[in-house]
């Protein structure tokens, strides 16, 4: 039976992790970040890839830091067959890679060389991009460098969000990799180097991008709430108030109001003037303190006093 030694964290991870074991492969180890404080209590959640190893009665290791540390020797002396990472969210030292048997293997979310880095399904989204898809890759020291394996195209429908998005990518991940494990372990395979010319980067977002910019133009800033949504989200100030936006849609208005103005509202509607005097309408939003809401509600609420016309973005 193939020994395998897993790596990841969200939920991403956890889906390509089922996959493996419900193929009967033997996951000797698995290897995720540590619990993470979360809310304003700051309790520790696990990830989901620590949830199904304790499920499984997976031995488990989260450092804070692999390279260096005890875990890492003791992982390098299980000699397993097949190192299998899927955003895992640490650089792994050399020597542990080699400690491989077969192969140490990525499922990386893009199409290498596109999006080299810690978010390339975001930026995939920042971008407009009409498709994505998965790589699987052999890992070498450099960041998403090794040569390609496989790789499967998604098409990017126009309603995804970076949270459905993941869902379709770990999906598609899982099924690739299955496929593509027995070509490995038989030498079935005929790597392809990427095309360094070709190679772009896809940075972990940052606090900056999270705000949103109407002087930007409207198809701009469709693209960045749905990167971010559902997690972190996008936020503006919205009538002196920090709100987030998880959902809109883009109007063409042609308005020549200022940037940043109410263009048209109802009881169910609110449309934004951005930058190219096209409209953002809002779908979906979170006033601070307030849970996710439709539109609606918040038109029958906190945004019942807003007016045509009237300025609402506050930028300070």
């Amino acid at each position: 039976m193939t020994k395998v030694i897993f790596l990841g964290t969200p939920e991403f991870s956890a889906t390509v992790l089922k996959g493996l074991l419900k193929e009967g492969y033997d996951v000797i180890a698995a290897v995720t970040q540590p619990d993470k404080p979360v809310g304003r209590k700051q309790k520790l959640q696990k990830s989901p890839v620590k949830l199904i190893a304790e499920e499984e009665n997976i031995k488990l290791y989260q450092p804070a830091k692999l390279p260096g540390s005890p875990e890492v020797e003791e992982l390098k002396a299980l000699q397993a067959d097949l190192i299998i990472t899927a955003a895992y969210g640490q650089f792994l030292p050399t020597s542990f890679l080699n400690s491989a048997k077969v192969a140490a293997i990525n499922v990386h979310g893009s199409l290498l060389p596109k999006y080299r880095g810690g978010a390339p399904i975001q930026w995939s989204l920042l971008n407009g991009d009409k498709e994505t898809g998965i790589t699987i890759m052999y890992m070498v020291k450099g960041m998403d460098a090794g040569d390609i394996i496989s790789q499967e195209k998604l098409p990017i429908e126009r309603d995804d969000d970076n949270g459905s998005l993941f869902e379709k990518l770990a999906i598609v991940g899982r099924e690739l990799l299955l496929d593509t494990i027995p070509k490995i372990l038989s030498g079935d395979i005929q790597p392809i180097q990427q095309d360094p010319d070709k190679v772009v980067f896809s940075p972990n977002i940052s606090k900056e991008q999270e705000h949103i910019d109407f002087t930007q133009p409207a198809e701009t800033v469709f693209n960045q709430i749905r990167a971010l949504s559902p997690d972190p989200g996008a936020w503006m100030m919205l009538n002196g108030q920090r709100t987030k936006l998880y959902k809109t849609e883009v109007e063409e208005i042609n308005s020549d109001l200022p940037v940043g103005s109410v263009y048209d509202l109802g009881k169910k509607r609110l449309v934004i003037v951005a930058g190219d005097g096209q409209g953002v309408s809002i779908k979906k939003i979170q006033p601070a303190g307030k849970k996710i809401m439709d539109i609606a509600n918040y038109m029958n609420g906190l945004g019942k006093d807003l007016e045509k016309g009237q300025q609402v973005i506050d930028e300070k």
